[in-house]
């Protein structure tokens, strides 16, 4: 299974992301960490978005095939780059679940995204009002998928992701 966990910066993907890699046999993709990379080499910004998720679906698409479940960790803010997630999973033969996670406290928003520490060499942390320009240009999503709002218990919400993805924790 190919699971899209997407939504702003700043709103928990990574957060939740890894607690579901952590208590299920899954592989975690996430996008900065190969822009990070990609910008520590001196490719630029402007170049790196589009290359880093064919990366993400170059990696993905094998591992999927051997029945690894693969989390993907990634705004997808606009249609094709969620058609990327389609195409990867219909490519590799596996089902697409899709979990947007929201933050639904503006302020809480704002405070994660100015206060949280970069864990990833060579990636620079958007900025808040990086993120309300990604919020402009966010497109509504309309296809089957759960929302989940970051503001309620971390326990709480990878319950019910796990239950939304058929998992068990191990």
């Amino acid at each position: 299974m190919l699971v899209q966990i997407c939504g702003l910066p700043g709103a928990g993907k990574s957060t939740l992301s890894a607690a579901i890699a952590g208590l299920t046999p899954s592989l975690t993709l996430r996008v900065d960490a190969i822009e990070g990379a990609m910008w520590k080499y001196g490719i630029p910004s402007e170049q790196s978005g589009i290359a880093a998720y064919s990366i993400m679906h170059a990696i993905a698409v094998p591992n999927l095939r051997r029945g690894q479940t693969v989390i993907a960790d990634a705004v997808s803010g606009v249609a094709a780059a969620r058609a990327g997630w389609v195409s990867t999973a219909d490519a590799a033969g596996v089902p697409l679940r899709v979990i947007e996670v929201v933050c639904a406290d503006a302020d809480e928003h704002r405070r994660r995204v100015e206060q949280r520490a970069n864990d990833l060499p060579g990636f620079t942390l958007p900025t808040w009002d990086e993120v309300q320009r990604t919020a402009d240009e966010y497109e509504p999503r309309t296809d089957e998928r759960l929302v989940i709002d970051s503001t309620r218990a971390l326990g709480e919400t990878v319950r019910q992701a796990l239950d939304y993805l058929q998992l068990r924790a191990r």
